[in-house]
């Protein structure tokens, strides 16, 4: 019998602070640029107030990116457009420098982490601290067979726990979550479609490095194959993710939810960690109030997956490389966010904005 009972974070879960949220409108209102002015990023700023129980906000110092890596047995059938097993080979061009996410982690300071849940390669081949929450050697072939045994999804979903309040303890104080994985997209495919009540056709995007027409019709049928096996199970989340979804895609899920608990904002790259958010949003309802969606990459699943949590992505740029890229994109326009709202002057007492200009009661 499983210790682990996720209907614990429905109780553990807060939303932000509505009061702190409602102090950081007021504080908005008395500053010298006119509330509205500045679109998204005031309640972007707001957001981050509420997160953070703080008026002003104060800044985004410690961002970071995680990346959960694993292979998905479901790309032998050929529904990617990179070799089976070939996810190791991504990581470590994320850990060399070479892949885009490396660079803009480059440019913006910020650190990169991977984590392998269940990579393809021998795990003596990467750092220690890469491999060191390895649950399995690739993961099972979701059309024909349970991703996961469930001691191992207990695990994984564990271990992306244990890795969120690593983050936590250590000051990180936003997170852009991603993912490196070959076949990840079949899979999140398979849960968006299962949780929504949708078809295969409707999920199925073309991935990072675009697959041709019979590869998307191979893919279509993989998902369709897979839901069938997801939906007598859809009651219990952890036996979802053990069934159709894989070892990192159910630590994504527990990292989520436990960030949630810890009170640390996620920004979601692609498809993969929008699927994982919608589990997590069947988990515990409230948590989707902590995760930002950073961008429209322009994958239907992700897009259905968005539209079912009512997130609006921050940018559409259809950056569908993942690996946390997209991620990295929206950090700056949340630290500008955070920037804006805490060192804008504000105006006098009785003093009311009015189109730009501060507007001294009387007068």
């Amino acid at each position: 019998m499983s210790s682990l009972n996720l209907d614990d974070f429905t109780d553990l879960i807060e939303r932000p602070d509505g009061g702190v949220r409602r102090d950081a409108e007021a504080r908005r209102e008395r500053q010298v640029v006119p509330p509205g002015s500045l679109g998204r990023l005031d309640d972007l700023g707001e957001w981050l107030s509420a997160a953070q129980s703080a008026v002003p906000v104060r800044p985004v110092v410690r961002p970071r990116v995680v990346l959960f890596a694993g292979d998905h047995k479901v790309a032998e059938l050929g529904v990617s457009a990179r070799p089976a097993g070939s996810a190791g080979e991504l990581v470590r061009e994320v850990l060399e420098g070479g892949r885009p996410v490396s660079v803009l982690a480059r440019r913006l300071d910020v650190p990169v982490r991977v984590v392998d849940m269940a990579l393809d390669c021998d795990p003596e081949t990467l750092p220690a601290e890469v491999a060191g929450h390895r649950v399995r050697r690739g993961g099972g072939r979701i059309d024909i067979e349970d991703a996961l045994t469930p001691e191992e999804a207990e695990a994984a979903f564990r271990a992306g726990m244990a890795v969120a309040d690593e983050e936590a303890d250590s000051g990180t104080d936003l997170v852009v979550l991603g993912d490196v994985s070959v076949g990840g997209t079949t899979a999140a495919g398979t849960l968006v479609a299962a949780l929504c009540g949708t078809d295969a056709s409707v999920v199925t995007g073309r991935g990072g490095l675009p697959i041709d027409d019979l590869a998307w019709m191979r893919k279509c049928a993989a998902i369709r194959d897979a839901l069938r096996r997801a939906r007598p199970v859809l009651g219990d989340q952890l036996q979802l993710l053990a069934t159709v979804g894989g070892a990192d895609l159910t630590a994504m899920t527990g990292f989520l939810l436990q960030s949630a608990v810890r009170k640390v904002p996620v920004i979601l790259d692609g498809v993969v960690t929008a699927a994982c958010a919608l589990v997590g949003q069947r988990v515990a309802f409230r948590a989707p109030d902590w995760w930002l969606a950073a961008h429209d990459s322009g994958e239907p699943g992700q897009a259905k997956a968005l539209d079912r949590m009512a997130m609006e992505p921050l940018l559409t740029q259809g950056v569908k490389v993942g690996e946390g890229a997209g991620g990295l994109l929206a950090l700056p326009l949340v630290q500008a966010a955070a920037s804006l709202a805490a060192e804008l002057p504000t105006t006098a007492d009785g003093e009311a904005v009015t189109g730009g200009e501060a507007v001294t009661d009387g007068e």
